[in-house]
């Protein structure tokens, strides 16, 4: 059976993004490899095994295209509304907390986070299929 390793996003600043996802996230280097016109860079937190891949490309200037095929990446947290204050506090600009509801209950209580490339990030609460 498979089992998902990691994702890869394109970002023009590597410095700016590893930022961003360490205050957002708390992810840190795990690993970086540099090549020829390339480097990728590995993020990962204690949490579990899953790693966010960022591909820098050497002599890149402007924001990639994402077009409109992207949709998010997301992660889960244990309580939405403290994780969203925080990342109030970090400056990083959340969208609002929002809850869905299905059948009268508590489908999902979350919030969205833009990378410094436009990248969406979906922060869960963990509850139900979210945990």
């Amino acid at each position: 059976m498979a089992k998902a390793i990691h994702s890869m996003i394109r970002v023009l600043d590597e410095a700016r993004s590893v930022a961003f996802y360490g205050k957002a996230f708390g992810l840190k280097v795990k690993d970086r490899y540099p090549f020829d016109g390339f480097t990728l860079v590995y993020l990962k937190n204690d949490e579990n095994d899953f790693e966010l891949e960022l591909t820098v490309n050497a002599g890149r200037s402007e924001a990639y295209d994402l077009g409109n095929g992207y949709g998010h990446l997301a992660v889960s947290v244990t309580d939405a509304a403290a994780e969203h204050a925080r990342v109030i506090a970090e400056g990083l600009s959340p969208t609002p907390l929002k809850e869905f509801q299905r059948d009268g209950k508590l489908f999902a209580k979350f919030f969205f986070v833009q990378d410094p490339d436009g990248y969406k990030i979906e922060v869960l609460q963990r509850h139900g299929r979210f945990t």
